[in-house]
């Protein structure tokens, strides 16, 4: 994977960053999101505030943990919020290309934030839209390389 433009990390890979049980999703995750560190990376605020409900639902007393991990992502990456204009081009992008809407959200808030490149293992890998390249990072054959 080369990362020559922006680009930004969807709460599945977050997720999987904080969680030591996931194993090789774990590895993965963790080298990417560390290896991000210092380069054109952005996170969404909705990726964020997925990851804290995520890391809640798996235990109610981890909210002190979510609020920690959420902490350091922040430190780490410029985080971008949706505008109105995102939710109607997730509202078009739901309707025209079939994608469930909270990741047509994600899509167009990254789209808007000028990345190119959106690292997501819910959505079609390879798949380019709206001048995004969609990939998934636990694929076989995904390369971390070209930090």
């Amino acid at each position: 994977m080369s990362a020559s433009g922006r680009f930004t990390f969807d709460t599945n890979v977050l997720f999987y960053a904080s969680d030591s049980t996931a194993g090789e999703k774990h590895k993965k995750a963790l080298s990417l999101t560390d290896s991000a560190i210092g380069h054109d990376c952005v996170l969404t605020l909705q990726s964020l505030g997925e990851l804290t409900n995520a890391v809640i639902k798996r235990r109610a007393t981890f909210a002190d943990r979510a609020q920690l991990i959420v902490r350091a992502y922040r430190e780490s990456f410029p985080v971008v919020s949706a505008t109105e204009a995102d939710l109607d081009d997730a509202i078009l992008a739901h309707q025209q290309h079939n994608i469930p809407f909270w990741d047509a959200m994600f899509w167009a808030t990254a789209r808007r934030a000028g990345c190119t490149l959106l690292l997501s293992e819910d959505l079609q890998d390879g798949r380019i839209l709206g001048g995004v390249t969609i990939r998934n990072p636990f694929a076989a054959g995904f390369d971390l390389g070209g930090f």
